[in-house]
């Protein structure tokens, strides 16, 4: 059977909890869902130290946590494990398929977030899982006093190497520049960490074993000189994609996305369809932070909340 609400909200991350917080409280029926856990990529930082209110650091599970609690408390209904697969709009109501049967909805929040980019090296789809990881909150335990590398020069890679030391013995970083994109505080650390190994002007060429991580085959982009380093395991984070699989599947959403899949909005978060609204970093031109996904939320609910409402009474 379907089911019939005013507004749906596809994703469970900041942006998404947000737009469901502010949905209800402004009094609308919504639903969020979402195909894995709550949080999206923040559930996967060990300490956030840059959104307001928290003077010392907050695990991101634990920040995703107080939101869904808040939201859940003004009555948001939230479906995990539940994945939007497909949208349809017919007769001016949003369709939408998913594994536990069609949502039909006056307005959508698409804020589906974004996903880690693979490297597509030789060995890292074959040891995906086996010592080729993209989340060093969920895997960093497992590599408890052994040597690995951590591909990336951005704010994730410099974190996630900084998490990582916790557990590991040594960690090689590698960088294709010779200068970290990430901000200045979480440079320093790095380079004043004793067990950190910066490898500058380098990538990783392949990642070899056979049924788990033994080295990786590092090149040196000015000298093209290649070295092997013998390690247990492999942190790829070298940037995100969005997670927009959604529109490839429903033809009527093409013209939202631009090249890249990242959804086009105007200033109120709305797209080229009515109805359908898009937020935080799956948004095109979104500095992607959790501040500013939550900001995105909240503009989207409100936006959608008006056009429900003129939906409804046509004033």
């Amino acid at each position: 059977m379907s089911i019939n609400t005013d507004l749906l909200i596809i994703g469970g991350g900041p942006a998404g909890l947000t737009a469901g917080l502010y949905a209800v409280r402004g009094g609308l029926d919504a639903i969020l869902i979402e195909k894995g856990i709550l949080g999206g990529q923040v559930v996967t930082t060990y300490d956030v130290e840059n959104y307001p209110g928290f003077v010392e650091p907050i695990n991101g599970a634990e920040l995703v946590d107080k939101m869904e609690k808040q939201a859940a408390r003004f009555g948001l209904k939230i479906k995990t494990m539940c994945e939007a697969q497909k949208i349809e709009i017919k007769d001016h109501k949003f369709h939408t398929l998913t594994g536990e049967g069609p949502i039909i909805s006056d307005a959508v929040i698409l804020a589906n977030g974004n996903l880690p980019k693979k490297l597509g090296v030789a060995g890292e789809e074959k040891l995906a899982g086996r010592g080729v990881s993209y989340c060093a909150t969920c895997d960093g335990a497992l590599y408890r006093n052994r040597e690995i590398a951590v591909i990336g020069g951005g704010d994730s890679a410099l974190t996630e190497a900084l998490f990582l030391t916790n557990f590991a013995s040594k960690i090689h970083l590698v960088h294709r520049r010779d200068k970290f994109r990430g901000e200045k505080v979480y440079s320093d650390r790095i380079l004043a960490h004793p067990k950190i190994n910066v490898i500058w002007d380098s990538v990783l060429e392949s990642i070899n074993g056979e049924e788990v991580v033994e080295s990786a085959s590092i090149k040196n982009v000015k000298t093209s000189a290649i070295t092997e380093l013998k390690i247990d395991g492999v942190f790829i984070f070298v940037g995100l994609t969005p997670g927009t699989s959604i529109i490839s599947n429903s033809p009527q959403l093409a013209s939202i996305a631009n090249e890249e899949g990242y959804l086009i909005t105007d200033e109120t978060c709305k797209t080229k369809i009515e109805g359908l609204f898009a937020a935080g970093d799956v948004r095109a031109g979104n500095f992607r932070q959790i501040v500013v996904a939550c900001a995105d939320g909240a503009t989207a609910a409100h936006h959608a909340y008006h056009y429900i409402d003129h939906v409804k009474t046509g004033a």
